[in-house]
């Protein structure tokens, strides 16, 4: 059988196959952050589709947090039914699902926020100048993380992913690049873990220790003297025994770079991480064939991928990748009629 369409076990969690739909903004929630029809029908339509686990978009741990106005938050207690609604409906067709939690840090675009950052340094001349956090805003949004992280586990998640990449607050404190403070968050690489490793501690208080927490991490920082994926390997090691679980291996958007991308561009961050961490990894990056994907796991590049893009396109993907790869699965009884016979 072919290997994307085995199970998956991580913790107490098994997952159907080795497909995971990635968390992808919507920006279709409104200024209170809360989940709208659109969300609902946007994933539970991949769950249908067969997609073994879905990871809900970046979700704002704070106000200040969101990368825009229209990002889904949990701030707040008031918020958690709309997500609850989404997890029961994905769950009854057969996926897994988590929740990515974030802080935009310096790449908050929402208006009327004071946006805040490890250093005073803009992304670009386009955002604002954020205020270097104190140590009392630190303490904030490491709260902030943990109460988030009760409110997915009120909800019914099955994982968290901590936002770890793509140039927002967390990467922000780890990368060198967006890091100039000389405090004890700042400088060694020792420091610059600090802030996320207090996340971790916080929120492992808080998430079921059965349940996986994974983080989402930029291997690739694609400027001098940026991170590159030995260096990530380096930080998740420092922080792997607070109770990381998985890795999901991204790249860029850290600093303004153009990057140059093509089909699986990122897999080999994902292959230097997992041997250098020995942790599951999910590798992904304008992946859009099963025979791709397929070789990615036969070769142990990675233990899932992840599709994203493809799956906007295309959000039964999964039905039409076990045609190709000849693999008999199940599919919803209510479309049944249309199954390609193998």
């Amino acid at each position: 059988m072919a290997k994307l369409f085995t199970p998956f076990k991580i913790k107490d969690l098994t997952i159907k196959n080795r497909i995971m739909m990635p968390p992808m903004c919507m920006y279709s929630s409104d200024d209170t952050g809360r989940a709208m029809p659109w969300h609902y029908v946007h994933y539970v339509t991949r769950a249908v589709g067969q997609v073994g686990l879905i990871i809900v978009e970046a979700t704002a741990v704070e106000k200040r947090g969101r990368i825009s106005e229209s990002d889904l938050g949990l701030w707040d207690d008031n918020l958690v039914d709309g997500l609850t609604r989404i997890v029961e409906e994905v769950k009854k067709q057969g996926a897994r699902i988590g929740i990515q939690l974030n802080h935009a840090g310096r790449k908050c675009t929402a208006p009327h926020e004071n946006i805040i950052a490890p250093s005073s340094i803009p992304f670009d001349e386009s955002y604002k100048v954020p205020a270097e956090m104190t140590k009392d805003d630190i303490k904030q949004v490491v709260e902030a993380f943990a109460e988030a992280a009760k409110r997915a586990n009120m909800a019914g998640f099955d994982l968290i992913e901590l936002h770890g990449a793509h140039g927002y607050l967390i990467n922000q404190f780890l990368s060198p690049l967006t890091n100039k403070r000389v405090d004890e968050y700042g400088g060694s690489l020792e420091n610059r873990v600090r802030f996320l490793k207090e996340i971790i501690t916080a929120v492992r208080q808080v998430w079921p220790m059965e349940k996986a927490l994974m983080l989402r991490v930029s291997a690739e920082e694609y400027a001098q003297g940026g991170n590159h994926a030995e260096d990530v390997a380096q930080i998740i090691n420092l922080l792997k025994d607070e109770g990381i679980d998985m890795i999901n291996v991204s790249s860029g958007a850290v600093v303004p770079v153009k990057m140059k991308v093509y089909p699986g561009y990122q897999v080999t961050y994902a292959e230097t991480i997992k041997r250098l961490t020995n942790l599951p990894v999910i590798a992904g990056g304008l992946i859009t064939e099963p025979a791709m994907a397929e070789e990615i796991l036969q070769n142990e590049r990675a233990d899932m991928v992840y599709i994203g893009r493809e799956l906007l396109r295309n959000p039964y993907w999964p039905l039409q990748a076990a045609k190709k790869l000849n693999v008999d699965i199940i599919w919803p009884s209510q479309y049944e009629r249309a199954k390609i016979k193998i």
